[in-house]
């Protein structure tokens, strides 16, 4: 029984192989998507180790694509094409050294989750960054996930932010 966020974050963890085994059909289940297809400047995350993998995405030439990068406590969206040189962060994640764009320009956050729940509270690292990224922003959140990773509650706070879609495979 899981009675806690860090608990639920370990659980989550160590399920990695999960969300990389099921990255193709959550691609092909968020290009169908209407939300998706809506959407022209798209904001998507690099991923790492054993998150789910969108970068096929960007095979689709009728969208703009950014990316996020970590500037201290704040989380920035940059321009993003294939081939664009990467660098890495300090949180290992690889992060685009264009310049920062407006974050209200983007029509669609694609989040990176651990787990979610079925109110679309995410799981994540616990770094916040994407709660305040997401606090203010006006395009509308996403999460694409195994159906697996579906949880009753990830114990959300006063803080955690819910994203308004959940795409499962």
């Amino acid at each position: 029984m899981i009675n806690s966020k860090q608990e639920l974050r370990k659980w989550a963890k160590d399920k990695g192989k999960l969300r990389e085994q099921k990255s193709k059909a959550l691609v092909f289940e968020l290009l169908g998507s209407d939300i998706y297809r809506k959407a022209k400047n798209i904001m998507l995350f690099y991923p790492k180790e054993n998150e789910v993998n969108l970068l096929a995405v960007l095979e689709d030439n009728t969208k703009n694509f950014y990316l996020p990068k970590i500037n201290g406590q704040e989380l920035l969206c940059c321009p993003y094409s294939t081939g664009d040189e990467l660098c890495v962060s300090c949180f290992q994640t690889k992060e685009p050294l264009t310049n920062a764009d407006d974050k209200n320009k983007i029509d669609l956050a694609i989040v990176p989750a651990l787990c979610c729940d079925k109110m679309n509270y995410r799981l994540g690292y616990g770094g916040g960054f994407y709660d305040r990224f997401l606090k203010d922003f006006k395009g509308a959140t996403l999460v694409c996930i195994p159906e697996e990773l579906i949880v009753e509650t990830v114990y959300p706070e006063r803080h955690d932010i819910p994203v308004d879609f959940v795409i499962t495979a």
